[in-house]
């Protein structure tokens, strides 16, 4: 791949001029990810999105070539395997779609965990035979409770960052859980001179209306303990005045 000088200038100006007809640039990890499963990511996001892979050495000089604004920050997020995408779509709603296509499998020997594996207590179909012994040597305290084997307890098998072994990921499969996420792994979107890496990335969708609920929630509850009414909480504030009056009412009467 990239074997001769000239191989190598056309592919720094493939990429080049991609980065110039793309408002947005997406820098993928593709590093364990399979052609095949490559292939049907891209099936899913569909033709808005253009998905393509090079080298390092090759994407690091065709950003230093291009004169977009604040692009040569991008050096610092590019992977030892990196995957390049490129759309039109604004870049928050190219990265909902990315969260929206992905899917969970069955994890594999080897596979790093990107959050703790939790196995919970209680029954399983599982019939009993020489499973049995194999999950217990994963590490899961199992029984038999009628005629099916029985999960005896809540256990964590592996930690978020550790590898999976391969009598962890063989026994995931028999009790039919899926902890595998296929989808790209973006680590850093480019758009408009601005970079936004995964810690940004993380809060789009869900987490991002989570967060503004639980300060919403706050700020309610500090508003009302102090009296300050607002419209959200002139509510609270008239009931929490109607039962403050009651009970003065009710120690005068005493």
């Amino acid at each position: 791949m990239f074997n001769t000088k000239e191989e190598k200038v056309e592919e720094v100006k493939r990429i080049s001029d991609l980065i110039e007809k793309y408002p947005t640039l997406g820098i993928l990890d593709i590093a364990g990810t399979p052609s095949k499963q490559l292939q049907e990511i891209k099936r899913r996001l569909g033709e808005e999105v253009f998905i393509t892979i090079t080298k390092k050495s090759m994407l690091k000089l065709a950003i230093r070539n291009s004169r977009r604004e604040n692009i040569h920050e991008v050096e610092k997020f590019i992977p030892l395997q990196p995957g390049l995408v490129f759309t039109k779509l604004d870049a928050f709603k190219f990265y909902l779609l990315v969260t929206r296509t992905k899917s969970l499998t069955f994890a594999k020997g080897g596979d790093v965990a990107g959050k703790n594996i939790e196995i919970k207590a209680g029954p399983t179909k599982l019939t009993p035979g020489p499973v049995i012994g194999e999950l217990t040597k994963a590490g899961i305290a199992v029984g038999v409770e009628g005629g099916k084997i029985a999960v005896k307890k809540n256990v964590v098998v592996v930690k978020a960052g550790e590898k999976i072994s391969q009598e962890v990921a063989s026994a995931l499969k028999k009790l039919g859980i899926a902890t595998r996420e296929i989808g790209l792994n973006v680590v850093a979107l480019y758009t408009n001179g601005k970079i936004y890496g995964k810690d940004v990335l993380n809060l789009i969708g869900d987490p991002a209306l989570n967060l503004l609920k639980e300060a919403f929630g706050k700020a309610l509850n500090l508003s009302i303990a102090i009296n300050y009414p607002t419209k959200e909480n002139i509510g609270y504030l008239l009931a929490k005045a109607h039962n403050q009056a009651k009970f003065i009412e009710s120690r005068i009467g005493d």
